[in-house]
């Protein structure tokens, strides 16, 4: 039994919490899974993993080997890199999930850079708005806007995005221009358009707005709920309502003349953009180049302003 082979696939049933997911992620049978953890226990003579069929959960024992099992497997990967002569230009594979207005607007077109300083590194690029769990997607990190919810991540942030309101000529021509976020309310003259996930069953959130010593707490009336950040700011181009978002994603249409800044002396509190990747897996250097070059293209960017 190849002892590597063995204590990665037990980690990757325990990161997956199924024999066939964790297959899938090597690219292996079920069966040569199973047969590996299996071969695994009978050597260390201790039950790993309690088996059920709903799920797979870890024996105390098995919880121990965990973590020594993780730290020798980053041990390992870092010795053959440091043989290999790689690094400095790690190779390999990266799953990474991003919004979809960042992956168009500042991901995307930055990525010829990246490529060209770690030719070996292959990016695997999901681009959403939804939540995504990083185990069971096999995601190495995500970059997601918002105060982060799930207190097991680490999150570094990228940058504070400057908030701001916006609206199409052609929906200002119809119901005028806003003078107070009062009028976005329920019983307002002016219509939002909502972001929400679809998918995790989230409220819309109220807006915060304050000019002087003036804060207002509005819950806008809307009649459209979008979950994707590129839909979202078409909608807005669209003439359906008025958005609030970064004011980076604003840029290109202001200058089009495709939206307009309302309320423009009433300031919202800056929306932090970070990456959050798991604390119990290893920061391998091809996570740690490409958060220290996302740092660069973000600051490059002035996604604050």
């Amino acid at each position: 039994m190849d002892r590597f082979d063995a204590m990665q696939a037990f980690v990757r049933v325990v990161e997956t919490g199924s024999f066939t997911r964790a297959a899938e992620s090597l690219r292996i049978s079920r069966t040569s899974a199973t047969q590996l953890v299996q071969r695994l226990e009978q050597r260390l003579r201790v039950r790993l993993l309690n088996r059920t069929t709903r799920r797979v959960a870890l024996t105390s024992e098995g919880a121990l080997f965990y973590e020594r099992a993780l730290r020798l497997l980053a041990d390992m990967a870092e010795a053959e890199a440091s043989v290999a002569g790689v690094a400095a230009a790690p190779g390999g594979r990266l799953r990474v999930d991003v919004p979809s207005p960042f992956a168009r607007l500042v991901l995307v077109p930055a990525l010829p850079d990246f490529h060209a300083r770690y030719p070996d590194l292959r990016l695997e690029l999901g681009v959403s708005d939804r939540v995504v769990d990083l185990v069971d997607d096999n995601v190495d990190c995500v970059v997601r806007g918002g105060v982060l919810v799930d207190q097991s991540l680490v999150a570094r942030k990228l940058v504070d995005l400057r908030m701001a309101s916006y609206a199409a000529p052609a929906y200002l021509a119809r119901a005028g221009m806003p003078v107070h976020p009062r009028e976005l309310s329920e019983d307002g003259a002016h219509r939002l358009v909502a972001f929400q996930s679809m998918r995790s069953g989230s409220q819309v959130l109220p807006l915060d707005m304050q000019r002087g010593g003036e804060r207002v707490q509005v819950r806008g009336h809307h009649l459209l709920a979008v979950d994707d950040g590129n839909a979202y700011v078409a909608a807005g181009v669209a003439g359906l309502g008025v958005l609030c978002m970064p004011a980076y994603l604003a840029r290109g249409h202001l200058e089009a003349g495709e939206l307009v800044e309302v309320l423009a002396d009433w300031r919202m509190d800056a929306l932090p953009l970070s990456v959050a990747y798991r604390p119990n897996r290893h920061v391998s250097a091809r996570l740690r180049v490409f958060i220290d070059w996302l740092l660069d293209v973000v600051a490059t960017q002035r996604l604050d302003a």
